[in-house]
């Protein structure tokens, strides 16, 4: 009567989409038996990839469990979007029902992961088997239950396997000439039970869904040295104002430096309506060039070329001769418009109307900036606009360009670009995007989620040692370093710091230092950087006096006091040592002052490996212990060891964990250590 009752109970519908009970249990029984949860990676349920680069390991972990006390076996699957068929690696289990495998991604584009688990009884057999044996128990049914499990393998094997497994199944099940410990112990041979293993009945495996991705870049988008510089203010120029040719005359000093990206600010007419003169004046004089992001005019828009640089052939020249000395240039991408654009006549949808009819242009109070319109993106004409804006990324992709630095994209739309990109890079999987998104975390987060492959950060405002220790640390060794990736610049056209506005040359020494050894990739504002520009327009303000935003800047780059030098070294450094290509690897250790900042980088069998420690105060020597995590060096207790200081040639000979530096900023405020084992 109990059982009848509430079987009853069960026709009654329940809840809001009119399922039964009867419905739930049906689907409760055919639910997997093993469950699947707790990925590692996996980000936002597997709504977007992970990131990784070619040759880079993907290491998986899962939770995979059952009821009861059979044994599970789990398998990785992954396969490249171009195939169809997936690759296979057994998991490995770490106990606590957590399992573990990897993969390397070899192509570009993108890759699938899921976890297959099930309840595998032939293991479950074996393991019991063994138990059996070694308490001396008879095991003759034993062997025949485990010959059905080899019989059920050999039903799914290719013939030849077939037989094979067949032939063992009756020789240690039936077999008249062996005893029953010979047949025991060829009923645990390890090579017959990897080939069940492999032809396993998976009928019942579980398999995780969503299928999860990783999004695969080309090396640069982990590791390069990036150089800012404005092309009409090319040093050494021709002319008042700069062309590619002068740009090209200048790429193998910028080679021999050692850096990997040239970027390059907008290339296109500037308009002339509300241009703005030196310093951000609003009023420009005749000869004010304005700025380069008041993008377009009569000339044209923004797959126009300012004539003053050259032709779209200068610049394809340019593109040519910067990949012979393995440079890639680098455009700007900054979707807004001049009142002179093109756009503005074309599609007026796109803007922002007041009530007087004008157009808004674009404001961060008190900041105004008239020369700019940016565009609507709750337009009416959605379609048109990203649809316009698609084709002039595919414009330059066309013509050569394969990596972009994209301005301000945190006040566009968000969807706008997991969909740009998505569609650039599903046809040149190869291009990269820079994010310049100084905004808050979660929306600097969310860009690189929707496939912004790096992106600049808070490196420019983390001066002290807790700061830069915490902010790093977040960065390298929380969930976001499955998909943010950091491009550390201690300086922008747009940002001055405080500390290179009061530091002097130390500070510059040491930013830099910073910046091209805590992460991967790196990058300097160029010409500014070098000659240790640091007067700002305004007390307290981080814009530059003398703006080359605003103005076309005269650059004496063979100025003695030019940091161009200690550049070069750094980026020989992290040619030479790989420890320095990855960000992850970053390991802080501790110091007994809080102006000595300590951290290590090595590779995974520490034949590499990198010891930094900087002197954090620009203006006085700081001297002090650091205390070294021995084991993340690969080096021994008690043990001495080599370090060689690869900024000025200094060897010494280390001991334990525990060494005495002293550091004098005016002279080198660092030390960048190559440890080696003796």
């Amino acid at each position: 009567m109990i059982a009848q009752d509430f079987l009853r109970h069960s026709e009654s519908p329940v809840g809001p989409g009119g399922s039964s009970s009867s419905t739930a249990a049906t689907s409760a029984a055919s639910a997997p038996w093993v469950l699947i949860e707790g990925i590692d990676p996996e980000i936002n349920a597997g709504r977007y990839p992970v990131k990784r680069v070619i040759g880079e390991r993907v290491v998986v972990e899962a939770d995979v469990f059952a009821a009861g006390h059979d044994e599970l076996s789990a398998l990785l699957k992954f396969r490249h979007e171009s195939e169809a068929s997936w690759q296979e690696v057994v998991m490995t289990p770490l106990g606590d029902d957590r399992w573990r495998a990897e993969f390397r991604v070899s192509k570009l584009g993108c890759y699938f992961y899921t976890i297959a688990g099930w309840v595998d009884h032939f293991k479950t057999w074996r393991h019991d088997l063994r138990k059996r044996i070694a308490a001396g128990q008879d095991v003759s049914v034993d062997l025949r239950i485990g010959a059905t499990f080899v019989e059920e393998a050999a039903a799914g094997a290719p013939e030849a396997v077939a037989r094979e497994l067949r032939q063992w199944a009756r020789g240690f099940s039936e077999g008249e000439a062996a005893t029953l410990g010979e047949r025991a112990q060829a009923a645990l041979d390890e090579g017959k039970a990897a080939l069940v293993y492999q032809h396993a009945d998976r009928s019942h495996a579980s398999v995780y869904a969503p299928q999860l991705q990783v999004s695969v870049d080309p090396v640069l988008a982990r590791t390069g040295a990036w150089y800012e510089m404005f092309p009409r203010s090319s040093p050494g120029r021709r002319g008042p104002h700069g062309t590619f040719a002068d740009v090209e005359r200048q790429l193998p000093r910028i080679a021999e430096m050692g850096f990997d990206v040239l970027y390059l600010p907008p290339i296109h007419p500037i308009g002339h309506t509300f241009r703005k003169g030196k310093n951000n004046d609003p009023t420009a004089q005749p000869d004010d060039p304005g700025s380069p992001w008041g993008i377009g005019s009569e000339e044209g828009g923004h797959t126009a070329i300012h004539p003053e640089l050259g032709t779209l052939d200068d610049f394809q020249r340019l593109l040519a001769r910067a990949r012979e000395l393995k440079i890639e240039i680098a455009l700007d991408i900054a979707f807004q418009c001049s009142p002179d654009h093109p756009w503005v006549r074309e599609h007026p949808a796109w803007f922002r109307h007041r009530p007087d009819g004008t157009i808004q242009y674009a404001e961060n109070p008190p900041k105004k900036y008239q020369d700019i319109y940016p565009l609507d993106f709750e337009t009416t004409d959605r379609q048109g606009l990203w649809d316009g804006l698609l084709s002039v990324i595919a414009y330059w992709v066309a013509h050569g360009v394969r990596v972009f630095r994209v301005d301000n994209p945190h006040t566009k739309t968000l969807p706008f670009w997991e969909w740009v990109i998505g569609k650039v890079r599903a046809a040149h999987p190869e291009v990269i995007f820079l994010a310049e998104a100084f905004t808050r975390p979660r929306v600097m987060y969310a860009l690189s989620k929707m496939g912004f492959n790096q992106s600049y950060n808070y490196f420019p405002w983390r001066n002290s040692k807790h700061e830069l220790i915490a902010y790093f640390t977040e960065l390298t060794r929380s969930p976001v370093v499955e998909f943010f990736r950091a491009n550390l610049w201690p300086n922008t056209p747009d940002i001055l710091p405080h500390p290179l506005q009061e530091g002097g040359r130390a500070a510059f020494m040491s930013r830099l230092i910073l910046a091209a050894t805590l992460g991967s990739s790196y990058g300097i504002y160029g010409p500014a950087f070098e000659l240790q520009e640091h007067e700002a327009v305004r007390p307290g303000g981080e814009e530059y006096l003398h703006s080359e935003k605003y103005e076309i800047r005269d650059w004496n780059l063979g100025d003695p006091a030019s940091l161009g030098w200690l550049a070069a070294m750094l980026n020989r450094i992290r040619h030479e040592n790989s420890a320095l290509d990855e960000a992850r690897n970053l390991v802080f250790h501790h110091t007994d002052s809080d102006m000595i900042l300590a951290y290590s980088k090595a590779t995974e069998d520490f034949s590499n490996v990198v010891l930094v420690i900087v002197n954090l105060d620009w203006r006085h020597a700081q001297s002090g212990w650091v205390h070294l995590a021995l084991d993340r060096l690969g080096l021994a207790p008690h043990t001495p060891y080599h370090v060689h200081d690869l900024l000025t040639g200094a060897e010494y000979q280390w001991h334990g964990d525990r060494n005495y530096v002293s550091l004098r900023p005016w002279d080198m405020p660092a030390h960048i250590f190559r440890v080696r084992r003796y």
